[in-house]
């Protein structure tokens, strides 16, 4: 099942970065150093919230896929299933990381940067349920991921926060 709710993952990721490449052409008009200097500007903000400076709400349907999707038909629920959290759409976003890389493919404007990014954002969700089962410990693998959340959040979007400076200087 993992298999399947994996290939959700990827098609929904692949949608949404469809989506996004498809509305990056709306920034064109703006610079490219603007919208790679706003991209920066967004990744600050990002990792200002994930660090609790400040208080950003992200815009996000904040509730989870309901169960009996899995309920109904294994395979195809895992694959719905996998599907919506892939797009991001319908769950749960903890982090600012995954709105600040949506920004940056916006300002992007490049369909290689969003295909990348679809299939990042996908592969990074897939990782998590593949680590819990290989664990073994699954409740008390939760519980060193809900400790160690923080410092993966904060972590990420300094890392992107660092990439993203480094191609607005260049």
């Amino acid at each position: 099942m993992l298999g399947v709710f994996t290939a959700g993952l990827l098609l929904g990721g692949l949608l949404s970065a469809g989506v996004l490449w498809l509305a990056s052409g709306l920034a064109t008009p703006v610079p490219e150093d603007g919208r790679t200097w706003a991209a920066v500007g967004v990744a600050l903000l990002g990792v200002a919230r994930d660090a609790g400076w400040i208080r950003v709400r992200l815009p996000q349907n904040a509730r989870q896929v309901p169960q009996d999707v899995l309920q109904r038909d294994l395979v195809r629920g895992a694959l719905q299933f996998g599907f919506e959290l892939g797009t991001g759409v319908r769950t749960y976003v903890s982090a600012s990381l995954p709105y600040v890389v949506a920004f940056a493919v916006l300002c992007a404007n490049d369909p290689k940067v969003a295909l990348l990014a679809g299939l990042g954002f996908a592969l990074g969700r897939a990782v998590t349920p593949a680590l819990r089962l290989a664990s073994g410990t699954g409740e008390e693998w939760d519980l060193r991921l809900q400790d160690r959340l923080p410092l993966l959040s904060v972590g990420g979007g300094t890392v992107l926060l660092l990439a993203l400076s480094t191609l607005a200087l260049t």
